[in-house]
């Protein structure tokens, strides 16, 4: 369980594509007030997707690039900007592992690092802008320190979890500057954005994967 190989992947973001079927009329309702109303759909059709674009491009003995290809594939599907910065995550955390045979400790924590790095290059967004990248970076944060500590797979996933409600909570103290939702700005304050939330939501479905 601690070891994820090339044939895992599916299953890892298996619990991602379920989370998000089960969270898309929330997102939607969410964002139908700071937003488009979207949110859900694309999350939902983009990690939907993911399990067999992730079967379909396997490279053996890479997850890496597997993670790469898988990305490019899922940027076709859902060519809206969260599902360019979605799937931008993806391929930038699989470069981080190109050329590994399989994730363990050290691997998941560079990946979740290099999603964060992949959203802030992509929507070239700073912490403090309210945006997904508010939830996930704390979350690579708190998953880097875990395994710099020794944590376990379960662990750093846990703590990436936690780090993104830190990160969710702290977005309701700040105001959008990006979308639509810099439009309603005035109504922001107190309520949670929702691409932070969609992060949140993210890394709560990886931690699936560790529970069995």
């Amino acid at each position: 369980m601690n070891t994820i190989k090339v044939e895992n992947l599916p299953e890892l973001f298996q619990g991602v594509s379920d989370i998000f079927a089960e969270k898309k009329e929330e997102l939607c309702e969410m964002d139908a007030n700071m937003g488009d109303g979207d949110l859900g759909l694309t999350m939902n059709k983009g990690y939907g997707a993911l399990p067999q674009l992730l079967r379909e491009n396997a490279e053996e003995g890479n997850v890496g690039k597997t993670l790469m290809k898988a990305g490019m594939k899922m940027a076709g599907i859902v060519p809206s900007t969260m599902g360019t910065l979605m799937a931008s995550g993806i391929m930038q955390g699989g470069k981080a592992l190109n050329g590994k045979s399989e994730m363990a400790e050290e691997e998941l924590a560079a990946f979740l690092c290099g999603f964060a790095e992949g959203i802030q290059k992509r929507g070239k967004c700073q912490l403090g802008d309210r945006t997904i990248l508010d939830a996930v970076d704390a979350a690579a944060k708190h998953a880097a320190d875990c395994q710099a500590a020794g944590g376990d797979c379960k662990a750093i996933i846990n703590a990436a979890c936690r780090g993104a409600a830190q990160g969710v909570e702290a977005t309701k103290n700040m105001i959008p500057k990006f979308g639509k939702a810099a439009v309603f700005s005035a109504k922001a304050i107190g309520i949670a954005d929702q691409g932070a939330v969609a992060g949140m939501y993210l890394m709560q479905g990886l931690a699936r994967y560790f529970e069995s």
